[in-house]
């Protein structure tokens, strides 16, 4: 069985690059979303394909639901024998621990995928905010997508490829908009056994998930989001929602400050909203936008 894990910040670009690869897959295709929410959008963005999705519980994947995933691998292999398996783990998943999981169910042989977002890499690397999450991503990446290059300017993006090279260079590096390849995914590169860099990092994120009322004025929504990425609901780094507005399906994405909307492909019908970040002022949350729902 071919495996593939796409690795990433939050907010990165993993779920759009699974999505526009999804086509090239001949085999039968099966992927694992680790959502870091409860209310779970990762999945249903994905299933729209017509692949077999399956959500993970919420987690971390790369260390408190290590049973979950090896159980879930095992039961995905009795049941559906795929000829791939895709991983997505949540925004804030460390590759390695995913990687030892595969080793120990002797699954080979696996790609790993890193996406980094060009536009905020250097500045949150350089922070030292995430600790060795970044490291653990870059040198256990056979490639690596340096993504939303449009959104970079260049000096940002000659020293975001720098760095990944000095920490991985063995790895194959493209430069990406919207975390898409022209042509195949490339071959697997030169990376050797996993590597471990540090500790698995506590984020200590809060999240608000909140359910939202189909047929919601699509304008407000747009104001709402506007809010949020100004911070009037706390330090958010991401927020994400599929919602049925006024306007149609509409599918919403905050990552640092930047809102980006689209509309989605097929109706939805329990319209959500997801925000992860730290200092969530979660009653003006569920009373701005919709009703409570899911709280961590």
């Amino acid at each position: 069985m071919k495996t593939t894990v796409v690795c990433g910040l939050l907010g990165s670009g993993k779920t759009t690059f699974i999505q526009g690869f999804l086509n090239q897959f001949s085999e039968k295709t099966v992927i694992l979303v680790n959502d870091f929410a409860k209310a779970g959008i990762d999945g249903e963005i994905i299933s729209i394909s017509g692949v077999e999705t399956i959500e993970l519980p919420s987690g971390c994947i790369c260390c408190t639901l290590k049973f979950d995933l090896i159980s879930t691998i095992q039961k995905v292999l009795k049941e559906f024998s795929p000829g791939h398996l895709v991983i997505e783990p949540s925004g804030v998943a460390g590759v390695s621990g995913v990687l030892e999981v595969l080793d120990l169910l002797k699954i080979h042989p696996v790609t790993v995928v890193g996406v980094i977002d060009s536009a905020e890499f250097l500045e949150l690397y350089e922070s030292g905010m995430y600790g060795s999450f970044f490291e653990d991503q870059i040198r256990n990446s056979d490639i690596i997508l340096i993504n939303k290059v449009d959104l970079a300017p260049e000096e940002a993006i000659e020293r975001t490829a720098a760095t990944v090279e000095g920490i991985n260079p063995g790895a194959l590096i493209y430069r990406t908009v919207r975390a898409r390849l022209d042509g195949p995914l490339p071959a697997e590169g030169t990376r050797g056994p996993v590597v471990k860099s540090g500790e698995p990092v506590d984020f200590q994120f809060d999240t608000v998930s909140v359910t939202v009322r189909n047929g919601v004025d699509l304008t407000v929504l747009q104001g709402a989001f506007e809010d949020i990425a100004r911070g009037e609901y706390g330090d958010v780094v991401r927020a994400k929602a599929l919602i049925q507005t006024s306007e149609g399906p509409f599918k919403f994405d905050l990552v640092y400050g930047k809102v980006d909307r689209v509309p989605f492909d097929t109706s939805v019908s329990r319209s959500r909203l997801v925000v992860i970040g730290k200092n969530l002022k979660k009653d003006s949350l569920t009373k701005q936008i919709g009703v409570p729902h899911l709280f961590l």
